[in-house]
């Protein structure tokens, strides 16, 4: 598909990257006619925002609908009248999943942008970590993992993955599907991501006397026959998942072919539409997914709008991304209007702006968020979901946002 917003032409790049010779500075370049302060990515006219995503790799699908939802938000956010005279473009670049890809095209876009609208996947942000705390830009990270919350330039729209899991636990033992001193399973992706997610596991299985068989995988292990095998071995009553769509798949299917038919908690990557048309479609009633992030299929009136949108614009199928690439948007551009208001479009004045940002609201496509406690999940609160083929996007609420006893009382990692 043709890029919606083309980048900035290289005049314009070169001047802002002038602008400062000093590693990690904000690149100000003055204030404009108004008193504002202006910084890299930009100009007069424009504002650029990043958009590092995967479109080539085991989360392409997701990569795709986030960076739509991205889109989408600027054509609005353009057409309501931009913010400070300016309107956003985004760049965007495709790293495939690959952690060294990324750090190769860092360099190329960072000093057009003034922050990330998107920054796809837990290996790559974990090895851009401290590039984006060097040059003080603000990074919205498709990764919800808590141990990114000691970056004060980290901006998680969302719950993070522990905190998905222990509400999905909270909600599994509610319906009675597991109970105190069980056993249960937990397959994971070796890396940030997986171990966040494992990580709730822990934590809850230490509330509830539960004991957890720890499977640790490589993100392109697709057969999970083996793996289920043993833990209907180990006599699970339930299987948490934080891994690939397609793991996902697998997993199902062998806990229907192998007549296990216990539970399946998952985090909010672990689902793509895909896999409804694939051979587990009819294993996925057993799937269970937490996310702070609203189906496609949202009986609520922005999702519904957005719904209207993508289906005027794009021709692919929806998935969950939508939404929360929209949602992040949304919260992108609260901070942005803060950071007019500050007359401050620096990178120092977008943290500056992000930290005063105590109610920040999608229209409910994401949970309230509040990012002015350092180190601390902007939300705690899920909703829950299950696959259906009927639904738009492939799945439907089974839940409304909640938030468990056991969330409420977690402390995160880096939490103040």
């Amino acid at each position: 598909m043709k890029r919606t917003y083309p980048a900035v032409a290289l005049a314009a790049v070169l001047a802002l990257s002038a602008c400062s010779t000093k590693a990690g500075d904000s690149g100000s370049s003055g204030a404009d006619g108004s008193g504002v302060k202006a910084g890299k990515g930009v100009t007069a006219s424009e504002i650029t925002l990043g958009v590092m995503t995967d479109k080539t790799g085991v989360f392409k699908n997701l990569g795709l609908g986030i960076t739509q939802g991205n889109e989408l938000w600027a054509k609005d956010f353009n057409a309501a009248g931009g913010v400070c005279g300016r309107q956003v473009k985004l760049e965007t670049v495709d790293h495939g999943y690959k952690a060294d890809t990324a750090k190769t095209l860092y360099p190329q876009i960072e000093p057009k942008v003034l922050g990330f609208v998107q920054l796809l996947g837990s290996p790559v942000v974990a090895a851009l970590k401290q590039n984006i705390a060097s040059d003080k830009t603000v990074a919205a990270p498709a990764s919800w993992s808590s141990e990114l919350l000691d970056n004060q330039y980290v901006m998680i729209v969302g719950t993070t993955y522990d905190l998905e899991i222990i509400d999905g636990l909270s909600y599994f033992q509610e319906k009675g599907l597991v109970k105190d001193g069980d056993t249960i399973g937990h397959v994971y992706i070796d890396g940030e991501y997986g171990k966040n997610g494992l990580r709730g596991s822990q934590y809850y299985a230490k509330k509830h006397n539960l004991t957890v068989k720890e499977v640790k995988i490589t993100s392109t292990d697709n057969d999970l026959t083996n793996i289920v095998t043993g833990l209907k071995g180990d006599g699970v009553k339930a299987i948490v998942l934080t891994t690939s769509p397609a793991q996902t798949g697998s997993a199902l299917a062998a806990n229907k072919a192998l007549g296990l038919d216990v539970p399946v908690l998952g985090n909010n990557p672990v689902f793509d539409p895909v896999l409804l048309k694939s051979p587990a479609a009819n294993a996925l009633d057993k799937l269970t997914i937490v996310a702070s992030s609203v189906p496609f299929s949202a009986d609520i009136p922005k999702a519904k709008e957005v719904a209207t949108k993508y289906k005027a614009a794009y021709k692919e199928t929806p998935n969950g991304g939508i939404p929360y690439g929209y949602a992040v948007g949304e919260v992108w551009g609260a901070v942005l209007k803060k950071a007019c208001e500050n007359k401050d479009l620096t990178r120092e004045g977008i943290a500056a702006a992000l930290k005063q940002t105590t109610s920040a609201s999608t229209g409910d496509l994401v949970a309230a968020l509040d990012f002015s406690k350092a180190g601390t999940p902007a939300t705690r609160q899920v909703y829950a979901a299950t696959p259906d083929a009927s639904a738009e996007g492939g799945v439907r609420y089974v839940k409304p946002l909640f938030e468990a006893p056991e969330a409420k009382e977690y402390v995160a990692p880096h939490q103040k």
